[in-house]
Formats: C-alpha cells, structure tokens, sequence
C-alpha cells in the first residue's frame, strides 16, 4: 500500500481557523484549475480491464447483502455522484447518519469520507461492503465467496491480476481505478483561468472575488477548493461550526454528529471535518455532513456566520452561488454495463 506517514502540519494549516475566528488578514491562495490527472498510486497502476472491472463492481448490487445496494446507489455518477439525501439509504432500507459526499474527483482527495477515516479510494473502497448499514456483508470474506461464485468474475480478475483466487484487496482496487476516471474538468471557472475572459459571467466573478476577499478560501482553496495539496492518508480538516452560538447551530444541528473525534477519541477533534470540495457543489444539496440544509444560497449564509461571523447580504450570496455553480464541469458520460451473468441460478441467498 501506499506509505502513510503523517507529515507535520503546515502553517497555513494551523492557522486558518484562527484567521477567520479572529477576523484577521487573510492569507492569499492561488486559484487553481482542475488538473488533468489525478494521482496515482504506484501499487495500483491503471488498465483498461482493471477499469472496466472496476466499473461492474461498483454498478452490481450483488456486492449486497440482499442483493438490492451498489456503490452507485448512494454515489449515483448519472447525477452529481451522490444520492441527494440527508442520509443514504442502504441495506433493508437502513439509513445511515450522515449525507454522501460525491465521488466525482474523490481521485485528488488525501483522505476520504467526511471524517477521512479511510486513507485512500482503496481503503473507502471496502468500508461500505462489510458495513451493517450500508452494503450488509457479513464479511469480506463473504462478498468474495460470492463474487468467486460468479464464472464471468473469475475470468476477468485471473487476467487483471493473475491467479485463480480474488481477493478484497483486487475488488477495492479495481473500483478505485474505475473511481479515478470519475473527472469533471473544463468548468467555466477552469475555462476562465486558462484564457477565456467569457467564460464566467460577472455576477460569478464578483462572487470569486467575494469568496477570496472575506475569508472563504483560507480553507476552501486548492484545485478541488477543499484545502492544500497533502501527501496520502494526510487530511485537510477544519472544526464546523467554528464560531458556536449562531442561529444555524441549534436550527441544523450542526454539532450532534462529533465528526473526526468518533474515529480518533480525541478531544480536540471533536466537531472537526474534512474540508468538502466546491466543485459541482450546485449538484450536491443537500448541504453538510447531515443533508440538513436543502439549498446552496442558505448554506453560504450558515458558512458565513459560523465560520467568519459574517452576515452576507442577498447580493453577496447570489454572487457567491453563482461562482460556486461555474465550477461545475463536464461529465464523461456514463454508460451502464452489461454484469457477468449466473445461468440458471441465483447467487443471492
């Protein structure tokens, strides 16, 4: 696997929230298009069938339990890559706690999942599968037996990989690199900043200027806008809200859900996130961690009082949505396809 040595923090890292709680200068960032490519793991390296592998894997329900639930259920790629719930629905209609961050561009993610419990696509690759909630698998072991028990699965993993046997270690692999195509490049704003002086409207650019003059991209900067470019399995993390006592804390219940501190039990953790992407963010509602907030306009007003204590006016909200919906970029179409078959029987007990 890839190393995961935690390096130390950077100083822009550490002082960011202090810089909007105390309403200090603000640190400029470049902006930055998407790249062209994502990084790539060396002990994972990309194929055409590995991908197309990856790809019936996380269309076919029957990595669930009862057959019913993909990875595409909750991470839907004919969409915005999520399922536009509160809380993901998954196995016997059991609803989870938290909303589905979308896959597009999860490739340049350090870390994954809201709280970054899982240090590479690899790694969030296998959580949902096994999980009780999600996919239902007793085990891994379980979900292999069963794609073991399926000749057109056989084939395809013995020529990507070798061997007779499959392992989860392949399964998360071979979804990862499917994962890794999931790229929306050339939105206006990416357009903008290569050369193309129409391709944002003003009211988009007053809202990119918005965005940088009050504070926003302290934390939201970066080509995805989710913070700095950190080494794997290192995450970009920032407490939410940041500012307590404001009217959207009791109203949304920003602060049930404990985020990262559930998966370290550590003090100073508590209430702390993974930095979410900006882009294609117009396709995403519902809004934070818990779905709670529906609409983008209303989530940029709550990050503006509980992160910079900002009370935005209706102008300044309509500029900053309109920016936000300019990073939305072109998506690869998607075709669904056609599984490995199990003639005259059923794999799904």
């Amino acid at each position: 696997m890839m190393n995961h040595k935690q390096n130390k923090p950077s100083l822009k890292k550490m002082i960011a929230p202090t810089l909007a709680l105390l309403a200090l200068p603000v640190i400029s960032f470049a902006l930055e298009p998407l790249p062209k490519n994502p990084p790539i793991p060396t002990d994972n390296p990309m194929s055409a069938a590995k991908i197309e592998l990856g790809k019936e894997l996380y269309f076919d329900p029957r990595l669930s339990k009862t057959g019913t639930v993909s990875c595409n259920s909750c991470h839907n790629v004919m969409l915005g890559g999520d399922d536009n719930r509160s809380a993901s629905m998954g196995h016997e209609g059991k609803l989870g706690g938290r909303s589905a961050p979308t896959v597009w561009n999860s490739a340049f993610h350090s870390v994954q999942f809201w709280d970054g419990r899982a240090a590479s696509l690899e790694e969030q690759a296998k959580g949902p599968i096994a999980n009780a909630i999600e996919m239902g698998m007793d085990s891994h072991e379980l979900a292999v037996k069963r794609l073991m028990s399926i000749p057109g699965y056989q084939k395809q993993f013995k020529a990507v990989y070798g061997g007779d046997k499959i392992t989860i270690d392949q399964v998360a692999k071979a979804i990862a690199a499917y994962e890794r195509t999931l790229l929306t490049p050339n939105s206006p704003f990416d357009r903008a900043m290569r050369g193309d002086k129409k391709a944002m409207n003003t009211s988009a650019q007053r809202g990119m200027q918005l965005v940088q003059t009050i504070g926003c991209t302290t934390c939201h900067m970066g080509p995805l806008f989710a913070g700095p470019a950190l080494p794997q399995g290192q995450g970009f993390y920032q407490k939410f809200p940041l500012i307590a006592g404001s009217q959207y804390e009791a109203q949304y219940d920003l602060t049930k859900d404990l985020g990262r501190f559930n998966v370290t039990q550590k003090s100073e953790d508590k209430n702390l996130w993974r930095v979410p992407t900006w882009r294609n963010v117009a396709l995403t509602a519902p809004y934070f961690h818990n779905g709670k907030v529906k609409t983008l306009d209303e989530a940029v007003r709550v990050m503006a009082k509980t992160q910079l204590n900002k009370t935005l006016t209706d102008t300044e909200v309509s500029d900053i949505v309109e920016f936000l919906n300019s990073l939305t970029g072109e998506f690869p179409k998607q075709s669904m396809p056609r599984l490995p078959e199990t003639k005259n029987h059923s794999v799904i007990e």
